[in-house]
């Protein structure tokens, strides 16, 4: 048994309903939708949160036959008005949805959206109601941490592990409670460092490698020998640190051991928390193209998939058991996780 929850180390749960399985319909034929992207920062190659976007629209590509994409990158530290821009400069060509890859698009979308009532926004990532033709796109990212701690508490030599979040908002602070809460119930006595690379209103967290090194380098010189980052593109350095202490890394939002812009370091990653913001552009572009957006779920947590993890390279084969079992406790409502430190 594990310690403090009694969850059976044996897949208790698979029987009985399995892992969560979404059976989702046939794709609709997309062939004239133009769909727009506004990226967060980092855009394409962030090896995360972008990236998972771009998946999910290349998906819909595929499946559906979009007639177009067109992508837009933000800039760091660029003022708020060039969010405004650009959101709305996908509107006046046409592109219908248009999809706000991140939170700080939430106040651009309350000017712009109002002044496009007949375009479809959506947001990843912000619970922003009330506007109609917005809909949000959000995650439990805290449950799939959970696992991501329950991985990273049963890999540990030390019994001391580290966390490092790009930004301290909200909703960086859902991945780090996850990951707490995840690697206290499998040890209850494990030592966990965290660590924010930028306050709240500074988003350079997300795309600072040598601060992630520099972060991280200070965890694994302390005794952590796993570290767990939500960091964005800065979770790249994060990794470079990890490979040159030989200790283990755990990715996020992708799967990051199959990402080309970190395969460098693939060796060091055990596992990544899935956040599947492909799957949710993916379902919501379907949705859209079948006119039905009341179809997308309020949240993607772990019943729907919507959170994960991943098993790439073999390194985690032997936990899977463990892990699908608390995975099914989290799924059924067996286990309650915290979206607060």
């Amino acid at each position: 048994y594990e310690v403090g929850l009694g969850i059976p180390a044996e897949p208790l749960f698979r029987s009985v309903i399995g892992p969560a399985v979404r059976q989702p319909g046939p794709a609709p034929n997309a062939a004239g939708m133009r769909v727009g992207l506004a990226f967060d920062i980092g855009g394409r190659g962030d090896a995360s949160f972008n990236d998972a976007s771009v998946a999910g629209l290349e998906r819909a590509k595929r499946e559906m036959g979009l007639a177009e994409v067109k992508e837009l990158d933000a800039g760091a530290g660029e003022p708020e008005d060039a969010k405004q821009t650009r959101l709305r400069q996908l509107a006046q060509e046409g592109f219908d949805p248009v999809i706000a890859v991140g939170y700080a698009y939430a106040d651009a979308l309350k000017i712009v959206a109002p002044q496009f009532p007949r375009t479809r926004f959506a947001i990843i990532d912000e619970e922003l109601r009330g506007i109609p033709n917005v809909t949000p796109l959000v995650f439990a990212e805290e449950q799939g941490s959970f696992l991501a701690g329950v991985i990273a508490a049963h890999r540990t030599k030390t019994c001391h592990i580290g966390f490092v979040g790009g930004v301290r908002t909200p909703l960086i602070q859902k991945f780090e409670a996850g990951y707490a809460a995840g690697a206290k119930a499998a040890a209850p006595d494990i030592r966990i460092d965290r660590a924010y690379l930028t306050p709240a209103g500074d988003p350079s967290g997300f795309q600072d490698p040598n601060k992630g090194a520099e972060v991280a380098q200070g965890q694994l010189d302390g005794g952590a020998d796993v570290i767990y980052h939500a960091a964005g593109a800065s979770g790249k350095g994060v990794f470079s640190s990890v490979k040159s202490a030989g200790a283990k890394a755990i990715g996020v939002d992708s799967d990051q051991y199959r990402q080309p812009s970190v395969a460098d370091y693939r060796d060091v990653i055990i596992s990544s928390m899935l956040k599947r913001v492909d799957l949710a552009v993916f379902d919501y572009v379907a949705a859209a193209a079948r006119g039905d957006l009341a179809s997308v779920p309020e949240k993607f947590d772990l019943s729907l998939d919507g959170v994960g993890y991943s098993t790439s390279g073999g390194m985690i084969d032997d936990l899977v058991p463990t892990v699908d079992a608390y995975r099914a406790a989290i799924a059924t409502g067996r286990i309650k996780v915290s979206d607060r430190p």
